[in-house]
């Protein structure tokens, strides 16, 4: 579990993670705000600080190809964080399925019983589910916008329909996924794992029950071995 320093604290997420994280969460952001103004003309004050037309195409495509970059970090500096949360967003169990009912009432405010839960709960994984979704629909008509002049009419017609669904479904989720760490009183602690590293050990006890149990089965067996 935590340090000997601080035994109310349990290690959640390594540097690798938070890292790559944030750079996605920089780069998504970014590429919203230089698109809005390339998207519709509603949006063409932006240019007055991003420069111009062309300066925001130019960051558009500069943080794209950041936007792209994490799982690349992740796969060379941290491979076994990177396998974890792949195997854990596409592991659905009973659990999981029995985690959405009531956490309606949770989201809302109101007390629920919420099945135990793994590392990642069943929203955070459906969560990454529909990110990893949109972020590859984004990903690959950007391409084909990008490099139109290798692809038929057509096929950039399309490119330009999926690029604003994955762009509005995702904005949707983002929007979801930080009102829960931010302003939601019941989960907004989980934001101290994104940014230090570690969260109260109540915390992963209420809300991850099931990867709580698996930490207090490790320190029994340490210290057995001790």
């Amino acid at each position: 579990m935590s340090s000997q320093q601080n035994r109310r604290l349990v290690k959640r997420f390594s540097k690798t993670a938070i890292f790559v994280h944030w750079l996605n969460a920089l780069a998504f952001f970014m590429l919203y705000l230089t698109g809005l103004p390339l998207y519709t003309e509603y949006f063409h004050w932006l240019y007055i600080i991003l420069g111009s037309a062309e300066n925001a195409m130019i960051l558009h495509r500069i943080f794209a190809v950041v936007f792209m970059t994490p799982l690349i970090i992740a796969l060379i500096f941290d491979r076994q964080s990177l396998v974890h949360w792949l195997r854990q967003i596409f592991t659905w169990k009973k659990h999981d399925f029995k985690f959405f009912m009531p956490f309606a009432k949770e989201f809302f405010g109101l007390h629920s019983d919420v099945p135990k839960q793994d590392f990642y709960n069943a929203g955070e994984k459906l969560n990454s589910l529909l990110q990893l979704s949109m972020g590859f629909i984004l990903v690959i008509s950007g391409v084909i916008l990008w490099f139109d002049q290798f692809f038929s009419a057509s096929a950039v017609q399309w490119a330009f329909v999926f690029h604003n669904i994955g762009f509005a479904l995702a904005i949707a989720v983002v929007v979801g996924h930080v009102y829960l760490s931010v302003g939601h009183p019941n989960s907004r602690v989980s934001m101290k794992g994104m940014t230090k590293g570690d969260v109260p050990v109540d915390y992963a006890r209420d809300h991850h029950g099931r990867w709580y149990d698996e930490l207090k089965e490790k320190e029994k067996q340490k210290n057995k071995g001790a």
